[in-house]
């Protein structure tokens, strides 16, 4: 009886502190958690995941009435992929592999059900198709230039140095930002902007705390506060400014979806979870190897897409603007990265662009790149030889 008794009383305080703490949480206006312990841990993950889409309202990014279909090379999908490669797609669960060489796909494969038409996140790859409609909005007269003020379009952004933050350092990872970048703390800047619904409210609570333009430091609100920037500037929706910019010019063969905070508010999540898949995702790294230029068209400025794929900061060479860079192996080469190992890289001497998309990565890091972006990378050029 004793026990029963125990035990009753362990059951009322454990209620207790449930009912508590979830009080707490709308108290404290932690409600998205709730959202992210359904969309994460109910769906069997640990962390966000690349096909989280149903679980978010999201604006469709319409493709091109003409689509333009890669070329694949005479010796297509013939040349054997290495032990090493085949190792890493099994343990990082590759759903995407390809390999472009002077235009033409050589090497493609889909793995566990995926295939060429497949969306899947892209989580911060987002960024550099992001700061490529900065580009895009300049050269159509909509911001004047990178060294344009932020608050020219947020007067009353807030911070000591709000008033010397330029779209520029926004796009560079250098706005001086008190943005918290912390992926697995519930309670960050980072959770509350993928599972809250106003994410406009949350950037407009930073501040600008320390000198714009002067370092590089990896902050998702940037690219978030760039894309409110755009769209204020363009006037249109960024989905839409994405489909008009880029996925119709660029021949698209499928729409995308850009996840948005809520269907009543409206604003993507730029930092973020575009849906497409390796063939599109592709194109923008020959747009950046062409220097802007598609099938002609200078669609941004020369000098635009050659300044995003070099650092600008010299003590900071791994980030241009809007792109991850390396000179692995002695080989310079730019890309587009996100969280869970999705890949698109350039490599400009050799004309190869390699994608990988998938379901994880390895966390360690050398030279400011997860272990496995190396495998990718190296095993690609082998099999190239």
């Amino acid at each position: 009886m004793k026990r029963f008794k125990r035990f009753s009383k362990a059951i009322k305080i454990l209620i207790i502190f449930i009912v508590m703490s979830m009080l707490a949480i709308y108290i404290m206006d932690y409600e998205y958690i709730f959202r992210g312990v359904r969309v994460v841990y109910l769906t069997g993950h640990r962390s966000a995941f690349i096909d989280d889409f149903p679980y978010f309202s999201n604006a469709k990014v319409d493709n091109s009435d003409k689509v333009e279909t890669w070329p694949t090379a005479s010796d297509y999908n013939e040349m054997p992929s290495t032990d090493r490669l085949d190792s890493i797609h099994e343990k990082m669960n590759t759903v995407a592999f390809m390999i472009i060489k002077n235009d033409s796909i050589v090497h493609e494969k889909y793995f566990n059900g995926y295939d060429a038409d497949s969306k899947t996140n892209s989580f911060s790859m987002a960024k550099s198709i992001t700061t490529s409609l900065l580009f895009k909005a300049i050269d159509d007269g909509h911001i004047k230039s990178l060294d344009q003020p932020l608050v020219d379009f947020y007067p009353d952004f807030k911070g000591k140095f709000a008033e010397e933050c330029t779209v520029g350092d926004l796009a560079s990872m250098a706005s001086g930002l008190n943005w918290e970048e912390d992926y697995y703390n519930p309670f960050s800047m980072t959770a509350q902007a993928y599972y809250d619904d106003d994410i406009s409210s949350l950037i407009q609570e930073c501040e600008i705390t320390t000198r714009p333009g002067k370092s590089f430091n990896y902050l998702s609100g940037n690219t978030e506060l760039l894309a409110m920037v755009i769209q204020k500037a363009v006037e249109m929706p960024l989905a839409k400014y994405l489909s008009k910019s880029f996925w119709q010019p660029l021949g698209m063969k499928n729409d995308a979806l850009w996840q948005m905070d809520s269907e009543a508010r409206g604003m993507v999540k730029a930092y973020c979870c575009i849906g497409s898949n390796a063939r599109d995702f592709a194109r923008f790294a020959k747009l950046y190897l062409d220097h802007g230029k598609w099938n002609g068209q200078q669609l941004i400025r020369e000098e635009h897409a050659k300044m995003a794929v070099q650092p600008r900061f010299k003590d900071s060479p791994q980030y241009g603007y809007g792109f991850w860079l390396t000179d692995h192996n002695n080989k310079h080469a730019f890309a587009m990265r996100g969280f869970k190992g999705q890949y698109v890289i350039g490599i400009p001497e050799d004309d190869v662009i390699i994608v990988r998309l998938g379901k994880g990565r390895n966390k360690k890091k050398v030279n400011h790149f997860p272990t496995d972006f190396y495998v990718y990378y190296e095993e690609a050029l082998k099999m190239l030889e």
